[in-house]
């Protein structure tokens, strides 16, 4: 027995990292798994007739030893893995989709859940006691517990390839990132690069054992290229570069993969009874269907569309009059985006990143959780990390409880995936009358320190680190009794609210005054600059609002339709972009095979919920700026009602009670200055 199979003798009960070797793994897993077994066998087992208690409450707290180990593992895998962890990853991956299904599957246990929802009228339940015997009785009849015994092998064999088939998809995009490097000799090819990013190219060639600078698709390599550098002919080979990522017909080539996945998930929904895989996944919504959510794209593709197509002319006409460029590419998209951007605003990032030190954009998240929700956050050094960046908090609320631990992790790294992300080491519950506290990460990728400047963010990451951090307080504030219904355990297109809300306060003189400050002199950002900032932010909204639109239609056509006819990946993928495209088309490119959003992560006929999570997220904030940004009444409304309730409820109808009415899409369109 590991490390991992005892209970961890850690301060707060955090995870003992420094002291679980990569190799327990495996072992960890399969007695996880023996244990979380033994515990569903109890329940089957159970002479006693099924009661809420017996049955439905023991399955939810059951296999919590195995979830800690996944969760521990998986994130792992996510942002410090290496060829061992993904090689059991692999391995594990087969178990735990055999192991889920082995509960699904279970007739006795399902009859035990059946006759329980068959008798819920007669029983005294709360609300979040019917929401998880709804939850439960659905797991059950959604994953097949109603088919033939034939089926449910057919579906046991689809669901065990497709852990495997997402895990080999991320794997090769991480491998591609990782293989890239533009490495330069000539200094004059970094002509427009600010001075940081020259720096942070230098020492990455340096760690590397190489003169000159180097580029890599990491974020913070890659973005400030693409914003920056004149080089056109460069700009190119990066964009390229990043662009076919998993299309390059080789050993990481991802669009067989793409194609078995879309497939598979839509034999696995035709095998349970839904016309789609978007049918299946919409049925627990709030969009509900994909007819739904295509008019809901598409009206919002009516609105942005003309706008788009106006602000694409003058970026045309901006390239040519500035460079003699007569078409437009998508490697000049960034360069003269943000050349227009500072004539027009007189504004760039370099204006702004002396303003955002990570560590003041850390104390200013935390200080607007302070003022909103009362929390208090101490950084610690007495809990175990997995790598030496990460920064461990201590959580308390205005009483001095403990209300969370939190680890933060910004900076890219060989091992860790692109992009951000909230996570968590432990959920929160009430188990035998004790409130479990739950332990959130979030993983960024950042630009780290160099030797003369610490790490300024550009604006956009800003937003970022506020977006993640949203999604932690959703993590961190959660009050719910079951662990299936807590924190993020909610709709997916109601998940990205409290996220995308807490974006909002860094547009905001009042809350950029408690932390916008120069990292050489202290001096506050200066009021000129938040009106640049404000009057920018809807700079190219129109484009960027089709952008996304085309991500959700995209996701769509792989999961709303009959995926057996596409043969061509890239084909598909043009025919989706039609109606949203600027730019020409790349042949060498293709977007789907490292869209790990829908083809690895949990975003499969989910992307839409960015947007749709923008509706709720632009109205819920009119209501902040209506009472005050800072407004106790309005921020103990939002933590009451959908912080703290998790799952617990429908989330139209926990909406509602904190806004007092249905989220009005007016309001997005607003903000994004597409209508008055």
């Amino acid at each position: 027995m590991t490390i991992l199979n005892k209970p961890f003798n850690t301060a707060y009960n955090t995870a003992p990292f420094s002291k679980i070797k990569t190799e327990d793994f495996l072992s960890a897993f399969k007695t996880g798994i023996e244990k979380a077994k033994a515990e569903i066998n109890a329940i089957v087992k159970n002479s006693e007739a099924p009661t809420f208690k017996n049955t439905i409450e023991a399955l939810d707290y059951s296999g919590e030893e195995l979830d800690r180990i996944s969760s521990i593992f998986f994130n792992l895998n996510s942002a410090e893995t290496n060829d061992e962890i993904q090689k059991i990853a692999q391995e594990v991956s087969p178990l735990l989709s055999e192991f889920s299904n082995d509960i699904t599957l279970n007739e006795d246990l399902f009859k035990r859940v059946k006759a329980i929802y068959d008798s819920k009228s007669g029983l005294d339940l709360t609300t979040e006691q019917e929401t998880l015997l709804d939850k439960k009785y659905k797991s059950f009849s959604r994953n097949g517990a109603n088919l033939s015994d034939d089926k449910k092998e057919k579906l046991r064999a689809i669901d065990k390839e497709l852990s495997q088939l997402k895990l080999k998809f991320g794997e090769h995009v991480l491998a591609e990132t990782n293989k890239f490097e533009m490495h330069i000799s000539d200094e004059s090819d970094l002509s427009g690069l600010p001075d940081g990013a020259k720096e942070a190219a230098k020492q990455l060639a340096e760690s590397k054992g190489k003169d000159g600078w180097l580029i890599t698709l990491d974020y913070p390599s890659y973005i400030p290229f693409m914003t920056y550098a004149d080089n056109r002919k460069l700009r190119e080979k990066l964009s390229k570069a990043f662009g076919r990522k998993g299309f390059q017909d080789d050993d990481l080539d991802n669009q067989n993969i793409v194609l078995k996945i879309a497939n598979l998930r839509f034999e696995r929904a035709q095998l349970l009874g839904y016309k789609t895989h978007a049918h299946f996944v919409l049925e627990e919504r709030m969009a509900e269907t994909p007819e739904k959510v295509n008019t809901f794209l598409n009206e919002l593709l009516e609105k942005a569309k003309p706008a788009a197509d106006k602000e694409f002319k003058k970026l045309e006409s901006f390239a040519k009059e500035l460079d003699s460029i007569d078409e437009i590419q998508k490697w000049d998209s960034g360069y003269y985006s943000e050349k227009l951007k500072q004539k027009l605003f007189d504004l760039d990032d370099e204006q702004l990143k002396p303003y955002f030190k990570l560590e003041n954009v850390i104390n200013g998240a935390f200080t607007v959780a302070e003022k909103l929700f009362g929390l208090q956050f101490e950084e610690i050094d007495t809990i175990d990390k997995y790598h030496e960046d990460v920064l461990t908090y201590k959580v308390t609320d205005s009483e001095g409880e403990l209300v969370s631990i939190f680890y933060a992790d910004f900076f890219p790294r060989a091992g860790k995936r692109n992009g951000a992300w909230m996570t968590s080491y432990k959920p929160q519950m009430i188990k035998n009358r004790v409130n479990e506290r739950p332990h959130v990460s979030i993983v960024c990728n950042f630009t780290k320190p160099t030797k003369s400047k610490p790490s300024l963010l550009t604006f956009n990451e800003v937003t970022t680190l506020f977006h993640e951090f949203g999604h932690a307080l959703h993590g961190m504030l959660a009050n719910t009794t079951y662990p299936s219904l807590s924190g993020t355990s909610v709709y997916w297109d109601f998940v990205e609210l409290p996220s995308q809300i807490l974006e909002n306060w860094c547009y905001e003189e009042e809350s950029l005054k408690l932390f916008a400050t120069h990292y050489e002199t202290d001096e506050v950002i200066p009021m000129e600059l938040i009106d640049k900032i404000k009057a920018s932010s809807t700079f190219h909204e129109g484009m960027q609002t089709l952008r996304q639109i085309s991500f959700g239609l995209l996701d769509m056509s792989w999961h709303g339709v009959d995926p057996s006819n596409i043969k061509d990946v890239k084909a598909h993928e043009v025919a989706a972009f039609g109606d949203t495209s600027l730019y020409p088309e790349v042949a060498e490119n293709c977007m789907s095979t490292s869209f790990a959003h829908i083809f690895q992560g949990g975003y499969s006929s989910g992307y839409y919920s960015y947007k749709w999570a923008e509706v709720l997220d632009a109205d819920a904030f009119e209501y902040f700026k209506e009472e005050g940004i800072f407004n106790k009444t309005v921020a103990e409304k939002f933590k009451a009602y959908v912080l703290s309730q998790g799952g617990t409820e429908n989330p139209m109808t926990l909406y509602k009670k904190f806004r007092g009415q249905e989220p009005k899409p007016e309001a997005l369109l607003r903000r994004a200055g597409l209508i008055k």
